[in-house]
């Protein structure tokens, strides 16, 4: 596929950006932001996340975001995000989503003044409902963590709904082997790890590892040194410490176990997952009333949290266009044969750094790349979140600060770290 051309003109879906009016940054990322707008166009006009990435680190492998708009269309579940529209410039791709305002799920129960394991089961049990809906249209999520289950809205009684879809895969079959390393240090599964190919388990695992932190407040593998923690968690050696699961149920713990095993084949699918006591047997009587968020106030915060950030930190993290360069037949062939790096799971999530720059800011947040006549471009934000009125020969009232380094950019944005592939 050909690099992006600047001189080329705006694509015919560009006529789309009319209708949105974009407002504050909801999150960054390597590879783009995602922003607040409203989408004019809609009757009435609603309030919609746009995701923008750059298509300058694609280098021209624009399948990547391709892939997941197939991935999203058509789905229609209330714990998964909508996907509404998508238009392009001729530097950056739009994704339009429905727009999920309440906060992220462990962010949201530290709020909270009370969280009993009643919560936790019917938390989990709306998260696993979007799991095994997309398992049903042969979707592996692959990315399942806290950081991407959000609440829809700030009520009290709001959904909770799976969003990034970024590293999805859609497989052929129920017995497609899919063989490329992705996902998010600390609920990788296994598999992942050893790089032995891998299915719709994957997700179970990840699920398991929320669960876990979720009634405890840590994670079941809590090392902090990257080689240490994929031993850890390819041993998969559970341990319910009294002080923080005196109090929680037996069915809980059989649940979390039966996430949590190793080997793909003998672990619990989506379907089981819905039918399992936990799930379906949960009353305030069985499960006890007991507050369960004491644990999360306790450790997620100081403890765990700060060693998964730690390990990410100190991990090199490949980008889209690295991992683009790399054929399946490639992956593949290495994952069978046990290449020279495949005894050190570590390295899984290891990478070449510097090769490609993430986007720059300006890149992201100015519309300079879009303007195509000669008058003053819209406002992009700076680094401050402050506005500032941008021109076309790049001259602003209010520059930029200086765009921080990769090793920076990552270190400063951990809770948006994981290892992306647009191979299977």
């Amino acid at each position: 596929m050909p690099f992006h051309n600047p001189l080329a003109k705006q694509p015919e879906s560009y006529v789309k950006k009319k209708e949105y009016t974009f407002n504050k940054t909801l999150g960054e990322g390597t590879f783009g932001i995602v922003r607040s707008a409203t989408w004019k166009a809609a009757d009435p006009p609603i309030n919609v996340a746009v995701k923008v990435i750059s298509k300058r680190i694609l280098r021209g492998h624009d399948e990547i975001v391709k892939d997941e708009m197939n991935v999203l269309k058509g789905l229609d579940q209330p714990h998964v995000v909508k996907f509404l529209d998508w238009f392009e410039s001729k530097d950056k791709y739009y994704l339009v989503f429905e727009e999920a305002t309440g906060g992220e799920l462990f962010e949201r129960i530290l709020s909270r003044g009370r969280f009993t394991e009643l919560d936790a089961c019917r938390t989990i049990r709306s998260v696993l409902s979007a799991i095994q809906y997309l398992h049903h249209h042969k979707i592996v999520h692959r990315d399942i963590k806290p950081e991407n289950i959000l609440y829809r809205t700030k009520e009290e009684d709001a959904n909770v709904v799976l969003v990034d879809f970024g590293i999805a895969a859609h497989m052929k079959d129920d017995d497609e082997v899919l063989t490329s390393v992705c996902g998010s240090f600390g609920y990788a599964a296994p598999e992942i790890l050893a790089k032995k190919g891998h299915g719709k388990a994957v997700d179970m695992w990840s699920l398991g590892v929320i669960t876990y932190t979720m009634l405890c407040g840590y994670t079941p593998f809590r090392s902090d040194d990257a080689a240490a923690l994929a031993a850890e968690t390819q041993r998969g050696k559970i341990e319910f410490h009294d002080r923080y699961w005196k109090n929680v149920s037996q069915e809980a713990k059989d649940f979390v176990k039966a996430c949590l095993t190793v080997d793909p084949k003998k672990r619990i699918t989506a379907d089981e997952g819905m039918a399992h006591p936990w799930l379906t047997e949960h009353s305030a009587e069985t499960q006890g009333t007991h507050d369960i968020s004491a644990g999360l106030r306790e450790n997620y915060r100081k403890r765990w949290k700060s060693a998964i950030a730690a390990v990410r930190a100190s991990t090199k993290f490949r980008t889209f266009a690295q991992l683009a360069s790399e054929s399946r037949s490639a992956s593949q062939s290495s994952l069978q044969t046990g290449g020279s790096d495949s005894t050190d799971s570590s390295n899984a999530f290891a990478g070449e750094a510097g090769k490609i720059s993430p986007p720059t800011k300006r890149e992201l947040y100015s519309e300079d790349e879009d303007e195509e006549d000669g008058e003053n471009n819209e406002f992009f934000d700076s680094e401050d979140g402050t506005a500032v009125k941008g021109n076309l020969d790049g001259s602003s009232e209010k520059l930029p600060k200086k765009e921080p380094g990769l090793v920076e950019k990552l270190e400063g944005k951990l809770e948006d770290m994981h290892l992306r592939s647009p191979s299977k």
